[in-house]
């Protein structure tokens, strides 16, 4: 009995543990049931949020897409952009910004100011490559990276700079043309000869631009477009002038004797040269400057004359008489020795093409140890004795057959009276350190002049070469007033008239 007690109550235990655990077992079934139920809720919940997200991200990347203007956040120098067609914005930052940027950039060294233009550069800003890379700003990339550009340009605007290209061939030379305007040039060495000297000067230290820093500066004035109103420092050295260089100097002054000499095919006359050399060895010299430190050197030279000029050229090298033209002299021994004197001076004189004769050059100044004597000359109006008397009837007599010779007259004045010698017109007077009379050979060939004053007549004759292009010359003058006269020359060309030149109007005073 006792036994049958004690089953009765572990069956009752039983039972209480088997219905605490079928309760235990149904909570945790209704917890997992829970569970599973809010799971669902989120993933459902999460479902349609990330739907809704995608679409709003779709209808982003579609009006994203479709968007034709620049995005917002963008700028062009600094300049808002956003919203703008491509032409929209090209037009605005040309009125705005590139119309306004001088067009000048301006330098100076001390109280020195310089400027380069920029059409001297050939300066171009690439507008369209900015827009263009304005409006690829958000456009670039998948389409996340796309909208994710567009979004941070919020935070994150960016601003397009204008490129620039220019000439670096004319910067150069812009810089090099500065350099060569700044006040300190540098001197080099040169060299002149002096009373038969050379003189070697050394050259002094001078400033020059730095060509590398002078561009980058202008280079980024240029991409930084700040240069309105702004004075740039030009950037210099120490320019340091070259070494005197000897060995040049003496092969620049050095000259062979030349004897003068012709040919006759083709017909041509080649004028002397005197030799020039160092008179020392160019060692010497340029020990001699090595040694010492001068601003100045002076080196004497040793000269050759020639043992033949042109002027001892027979009359073979000058086969044709171009002009000769005659005036009588009254036969005065002092008047006829000054004559004669003059006359050999000019005598053989050989002018070379393209050179200008002088009368006082050649005849020199008149003076007793000359030679001179006294003769009767104009002085203050009146007729006096005067030494060298009579000359300007040589000259007078040259500037004719000058005129036969159709040859260019340089310098010549009248007398103050008529002469004796010469109608109105056709005199020339000399007085030496005043009045000289002078001429070119305008030919291309040397002339010679042959002078002589001999039985009564002072003669001059112009020697040279006939060409196809020389013409029949006459000279007339015209008495246009009581004391006044015009000189004309004219020209003839098969017995035609080619042209007529006023050679002078001349006014003499009336003898006293």
């Amino acid at each position: 009995m006792a036994n049958q007690i004690i089953s009765n109550n572990d069956s009752n235990e039983e039972n209480k543990l088997v219905v605490a655990n079928n309760k235990k077992e149904i909570q945790d079934f209704q917890s997992k049931i829970k569970v599973k139920f809010g799971l669902r809720i989120s993933i459902l919940s999460f479902s349609v949020i990330l739907f809704l997200f995608l679409i709003v991200v779709a209808i982003f990347t579609f009006i994203n897409y479709r968007d034709t203007k620049i995005k917002k956040g963008v700028s062009i120098e600094g300049i808002d952009v956003s919203g703008l067609s491509m032409e929209e914005a090209k037009n605005k930052i040309q009125t705005e910004f590139l119309d306004n940027l001088d067009t000048i950039l301006y330098f100076q060294y001390g109280e020195d100011q310089y400027s380069i233009a920029l059409e001297q550069l050939d300066v171009k800003f690439k507008l369209d490559e900015a827009v263009v890379n304005a409006y690829r700003i958000g456009r670039i990339g998948s389409f996340v990276d796309r909208d994710f550009k567009v979004i941070s340009l919020s935070q994150n605007p960016e601003n397009v700079k204008i490129n620039v290209s220019y000439d670096e061939v004319a910067l150069d030379a812009c810089i090099l043309d500065i350099s060569a305007k700044l006040p300190e040039q540098v001197e080099q060495p040169s060299y002149y000869i002096e009373n038969g000297k050379l003189i070697i000067t050394a050259g002094k230290v001078g400033k020059a631009a730095e060509t590398d820093e002078t561009k980058q500066i202008i280079i980024n004035a240029l991409n930084e477009k700040n240069y309105k109103d702004v004075f740039y420092d030009i950037p210099t050295y120490d320019k340091y002038p070259d070494p005197i260089n000897v060995e040049q100097i003496h092969s620049e002054i050095y000259k062979e004797v030349k004897d003068a000499y012709f040919i006759t095919d083709p017909r041509m006359v080649y004028p002397e040269e005197t030799g020039v050399d160092f008179a020392e060895s160019v060692e010497e010299v340029s020990a001699q400057i090595a040694a010492e430190s001068k601003e100045e050197y002076e080196i004497p030279l040793k000269y050759t004359k020639a043992n033949i000029t042109v002027n001892d050229l027979g009359m073979e090298a000058f086969p044709d008489k171009l002009s000769d033209f005659s005036t009588a002299y009254v036969r005065n021994a002092n008047r006829t020795t000054n004559l004669r004197l003059a006359s050999n001076k000019i005598n053989g004189t050989v002018v070379m093409p393209g050179d200008v004769f002088s009368y006082n050059s050649v005849v020199g100044e008149r003076t007793i140890a000359a030679g001179y004597k006294e003769a009767p000359i104009y002085v203050n109006g009146r007729v006096e004795d005067g030494l060298g008397g009579g000359i300007c009837q040589v000259s007078t007599t040259l500037y004719n057959a000058a005129l036969f010779s159709n040859l260019e007259i340089v310098e010549r004045s009248n007398h103050m009276f008529l002469t004796s010698y010469a109608s109105g017109g056709r005199d020339a007077t000399v007085a030496y350190g005043s009045r000289d009379f002078r001429f070119k050979n305008n030919r291309s060939y040397p002339i010679k002049i042959v002078s002589s004053v001999e039985n009564g007549y002072c003669t001059v004759a112009i020697y040279g070469l006939r060409t196809d292009d020389d013409y029949e010359v006459k000279v007339f003058t015209e008495k246009v007033g009581s004391r006044t006269y015009k000189a004309y020359r004219s020209l003839y060309k098969d017995g035609s008239l080619v042209n007529t030149e006023l050679l002078s109007t001349d006014t003499y005073k009336s003898h006293p």
